[in-house]
């Protein structure tokens, strides 16, 4: 085998034993970062309530909201209280009708409010979603990095086994 053939082998099964090193690491964080979620989003004993959902979310009816999926669907039952709450105005349009009262309106004020904590909870809820979905990508790139690490490091092999051509 010549050097430059060699050489290309150790380079092949180098790449390949990091890459083999690095994919069970993402998996393992994957799946570290999934447990965080759930346990962050369980200890907020969130549950949705058992009767009322609007007939996509019936289903969920008396459930703990713990994966990322379930923190969407409370995040989107939150959007339509919300909604229905201000009469489809946001937070932004509710907080320029009180400044135009001079501040001086107690029911714009306590709705504004209402807009404020439902927005702000819908939003924590969604980057837990946001989070769930990095997760799977971080498990899914570690699945395919260490199916490639295996791979260059079975090809680095294959190639060392060849016999030397004249």
């Amino acid at each position: 085998m010549d050097s430059g053939h060699r050489w290309n082998g150790r380079l092949v099964r180098t790449v390949g034993a990091a890459l083999l090193a690095a994919g069970p690491v993402m998996l393992l964080r994957g799946r570290q970062g999934r447990k965080e979620i759930r346990t962050e989003l369980a200890a907020q004993k969130i549950t949705f309530p058992d009767h009322g959902l609007p007939a996509h979310l019936a289903a969920l009816a008396g459930q703990s909201v713990a994966t990322g999926p379930r923190a969407h669907a409370y995040a989107d039952l939150i959007k339509d209280h919300v909604a229905k709450a201000t009469s489809g105005r946001t937070y932004a349009e509710i907080t320029e009708e009180l400044h135009a009262t001079g501040n001086d309106d107690e029911k714009l004020a306590q709705l504004r409010q209402t807009a404020f904590m439902g927005e702000t909870l819908r939003g924590s809820l969604l980057s837990a979603y946001q989070a769930w979905h990095l997760t799977t990508l971080v498990m899914a790139l570690g699945g395919a990095v260490t199916g490639l690490g295996a791979a260059l490091v079975a090809t680095a092999e294959a190639l060392g086994a060849q016999p030397r051509r004249p």
